[in-house]
């Protein structure tokens, strides 16, 4: 759940009493933080060694992005709700939480499977690290106050030599997020592709790249780049990556299955851009219609 909020933690006491109550059979897993603050409950610490049937969250996209992230192998369901600022990835309100719970556990829910990425770092002379992510990678200066220069590779053949801020390797959910900000194009959830998109180039003419999921991608720090760079996955702790120091990232095996708001397993990706992103509004004149956009199709 979202830290730090007593909003969160109160909708927190609430789910929990009522899935308790409900469902006595039901253990509850939590993070040890929330273990510590919910002694009343009788919460389990979380360890992903245990099998996990599903996942609730409360708070906003973060809390979606921490919770897959915890998964490195196979990620249970994950049933989302908005309690956070924006919340394109929450498709459920807090007040439809019994109904909402009530459907995963009978297997009448809908759920979509999110394309995560796999990434492998490898530094010289230490080990590889492999992460998953369900946003981005992304490869920036960090704190160097110089550009970062970057060789790109896509299934080993060169792409080019990026010298910018950086360069953000997204999955088609992470469209919406960073790479959005950075310039990159709005990818459906169901669209099977990576997207390559660089962070204030110094060139003009370096647009964004859409390419097939099947792609490898690697991203390597020049032995011309100016300084370190680091390396972020989701946004969690940053890894300093040197000089020839490189990151390979594909497809991974283990998507993030999310449990959709729509009954008919539709995706309810259009009405998002419009109520969340505000996709293509501007001032509009009050003689104009105003179209609104039900929660249930």
């Amino acid at each position: 759940m979202k830290p730090n909020d007593e909003r969160v933690r109160a909708a927190f006491l609430d789910v929990a009493s009522w899935l308790s109550g409900t469902h006595p059979n039901i253990q509850i897993h939590a993070e040890q933080t929330v273990v510590n603050d919910m002694k009343r409950l009788s919460l389990r610490p979380f360890d992903a060694a245990n099998p996990i049937d599903f996942v609730v969250t409360l708070g906003g996209d973060g809390t979606i992005l921490h919770a897959s992230y915890l998964f490195q192998g196979p990620v249970p369901p994950i049933l989302s709700f908005s309690l956070g600022t924006l919340g394109f990835l929450l498709p459920f309100d807090l007040e439809s939480y019994k109904e909402a719970i009530e459907d995963l556990i009978d297997g009448s829910a809908s759920i979509l499977q999110r394309t995560r990425l796999q990434s492998t770092l490898r530094r010289v002379g230490k080990s590889p690290i492999v992460s998953h992510a369900l946003n981005e990678i992304t490869l920036h200066r960090g704190r160097d106050p110089h550009l970062s220069t970057i060789s790109c590779f896509v299934d080993d053949r060169f792409l080019t030599d990026v010298v910018a801020d950086g360069l953000i390797v997204s999955s088609p959910t992470g469209s919406t997020a960073y790479s959005l900000s950075c310039g990159g194009p709005l990818v459906h959830p169901l669209v099977h592709a990576t997207l390559i998109t660089p962070i204030c180039p110094r060139s003009l003419s370096f647009r964004p790249l859409v390419m097939p999921a099947t792609s490898l991608v690697k991203l390597r720090l020049s032995e011309h780049s100016r300084g370190t760079a680091d390396v972020s996955v989701d946004g969690e702790e940053a890894i300093t990556v040197g000089p020839g120091d490189e990151i390979e990232i594909q497809a991974s095996e283990f998507p993030t299955p999310c449990v959709n708001r729509s009954r008919t397993g539709s995706v309810d990706w259009t009405r998002d851009l419009n109520r969340q992103l505000r996709w293509n509004q501007t001032f509009v004149s009050k003689s104009f219609r105003h179209v609104e956009f039900d929660d249930e199709e």
